[in-house]
């Protein structure tokens, strides 16, 4: 079973990423595209521990209402630069209030954990780096000036 990092630390991974979009899984673990989701939503519900990940493209919007339905959102990162998926955390955080493990998967960097946390994910699959070492990274910055998911209050108004 594979580690991942949780609430900045090492857990073991309790479910996996079903990429095929036209197929069902046999069992409840995984965590689906949102194209699978909305085509199969009853099917999938009745396997049991479901969730559901966003391609860089797809808006938290399509969720709507089945984001309560949710122990676990993923975010797919595509490519370390594409940046969408830093402000699909914020508006599920901050608009829609979503309380669940939030998970970024694909290709991201150890470099970008720091910020994915501020955006409010809480749950990093890392591929290519070492898992002991990418802890560190939370630490990176001792103090942040703007306001974000894990600080209400700019650094002025701190003081």
């Amino acid at each position: 079973m594979p580690n991942i990092i949780k609430d900045q630390q090492i857990c073991d991974d309790n479910w996996q990423v079903w990429r095929d979009a036209e197929t069902l899984p046999e069992t409840g673990g995984y965590i689906v595209p949102l194209a699978l989701w909305q085509s199969s939503k009853d099917v999938l519900k009745a396997l049991g521990d479901v969730a559901v990940f966003l391609a860089s493209d797809e808006s938290p919007k399509a969720l709507g209402a089945d984001i309560a339905e949710f122990e676990l959102i993923a975010v797919d990162f595509p490519k370390f630069a594409d940046g969408r998926g830093f402000s699909y955390g914020r508006e599920l955080r901050e608009q829609f209030a979503y309380k669940g493990e939030l998970r970024a998967i694909g290709d991201f960097m150890r470099d970008q954990l720091y910020f994915l946390s501020r955006c409010g994910f809480n749950s990093f699959a890392l591929e290519n780096s070492d898992i002991e070492e990418s802890l560190a990274s939370f630490k990176d910055f001792s103090e942040s000036y703007q306001p974000s998911i894990d600080q209400r209050l700019p650094l002025f108004r701190r003081r």
